[in-house]
């Protein structure tokens, strides 16, 4: 690895993490030389073409996680341990053939969920959450709204009972942070899982782990667990991040002030916009080189790690050729990734389902919304992977409760 790596911490994540990949961009190329947590060396790709070869070559740049050549360097106890599976049998590290039926059986059971019961669960859980923060005048739609609406909804796709909901939030951010509680988070969701899944074996219903269980393909339950681990982790926090990220571009940029007052279409623009410019899902880990290459001029050596740069390859300048230009819909982001290891589409309809409806939801409901403190004090969280507010507060005309009247 070379001298100049860049360490993929720091405040910047929090405060100007569009800046920050220009910078990187522009001192290092579209390969960009990084260091984990520990000063673990990785490569982030931050080229639209680059990323592009990647994520389209998986033979070459594996999702095979064994192929790792730090694992000798990495400790027990290591933070990011994860969002980098070491021997962890779920779909994200699974390739060939096994992978393609085990996504199968993931888009099987997604694709079964009714469009009219996902929308049904999104608009009541939706409800409920600003029924209870309505008459206040001011709420923060990340803690109290954003963070809480797509678990709860996933939660009962899947057969979690609703009281489960809190507790799975914490610890998929505790997880996904990727800080000192991150284990202790993937310890407790592991445990739901495995417990739901004995349920659903007992007791079958009409829920998205019941369809993956009674699948033909031979899974096991640890297999069966791990995955739904990755799409409860996959589905949750982007989405929620997804819903923040766009009710802050609303309120703050005015290419999108008709969104707060039911201009056409433009809720979905500004959403669109969301995954081209604050992508929630800012890097991913990753793929793993199966022998030596190189890359954007780089000497990638076999075993090497790279990072997809989501962020950064949607904003490269030789795709994004005028960044304040509105994207009109094109939808060639790598936002839900790239390849034969991209987010299901199943899944990418069900997360826009409850995106969209959570925004739609917040603007019929508080149509005097207006942001409570400077858009420039607002923050992302520390995480490099993950790149939501930590906050959005925002005032607005008390109003009663629904109480469960339709709107």
């Amino acid at each position: 690895m070379t001298p100049d790596a860049v360490p993929l911490t720091g405040p910047r994540f929090r405060t100007e993490p569009a800046r920050l990949y220009r910078e990187m961009r522009r001192e290092h190329g579209s390969v960009v030389p990084v260091l984990l947590d520990g000063g673990v060396p990785a490569w982030l790709v931050l080229g639209y073409r680059e990323l592009h070869q990647v994520t389209g070559d998986p033979v070459l740049f594996s999702r095979d996680s064994e192929l790792w050549n730090q694992w000798p360097n990495i400790p027990a106890d290591w933070p990011l341990l994860p969002m980098i599976g070491h021997r962890q049998p779920s779909i994200l590290y699974t390739v060939g053939e096994r992978h393609r039926q085990r996504a199968a059986m993931i888009s099987d059971a997604l694709e079964a969920v009714d469009p009219f019961e996902l929308r049904g669960h999104a608009e009541r859980f939706a409800d409920e959450l600003i029924d209870a923060v309505c008459a206040a005048g001011e709420t923060d739609l990340v803690a109290h709204y954003a963070m809480l609406l797509p678990v709860r909804v996933l939660a009962r796709l899947y057969g979690f009972p609703d009281e489960d909901g809190p507790g799975l939030v914490t610890a998929l951010n505790d997880m996904i942070d990727g800080q000192g509680r991150a284990l202790a988070g993937q310890a407790h969701l592991a445990a739901s899982m495995g417990q739901l899944l004995a349920d659903r074996r007992r007791e079958p219903a009409g829920d998205v782990v019941s369809r993956m269980l009674a699948d033909a393909g031979g899974f096991t339950d640890e297999e069966i667990a791990q995955d739904l681990m990755v799409m409860m982790a996959a589905g949750h926090q982007p989405t929620a991040d997804w819903i923040g990220n766009s009710l802050r571009l609303m309120l703050t940029d005015d290419r999108f002030a008709a969104s707060l007052f039911g201009g056409q279409g433009s809720v979905a623009e500004a959403m669109n916009e969301v995954l081209w410019e604050d992508t929630p899902t800012q890097n991913v880990a990753g793929r793993w080189a199966a022998r030596d290459t190189h890359l954007g001029g780089r000497p990638v050596r076999a075993g090497d790690l790279l990072l997809l740069g989501l962020q950064g390859a949607n904003s490269d300048p030789q795709v994004r050729t005028d960044a304040s230009a509105l994207t009109g819909g094109n939808s060639a982001h790598f936002a839900f990734g790239h390849g034969e290891h991209r987010c299901p589409f199943p899944a990418q309809e069900i997360a826009e389902v409850i995106a969209r409806t959570g925004i739609e939801v917040v603007l019929d409901r508080l149509p005097d919304l207006d942001l409570a403190v400077p858009a420039e004090s607002l923050a992302r969280r520390p995480s490099p992977w993950l790149g939501g507010l930590t906050e959005l507060p925002v005032r607005f005309t008390p109003l009663p409760a629904l109480g469960g009247t339709p709107r």
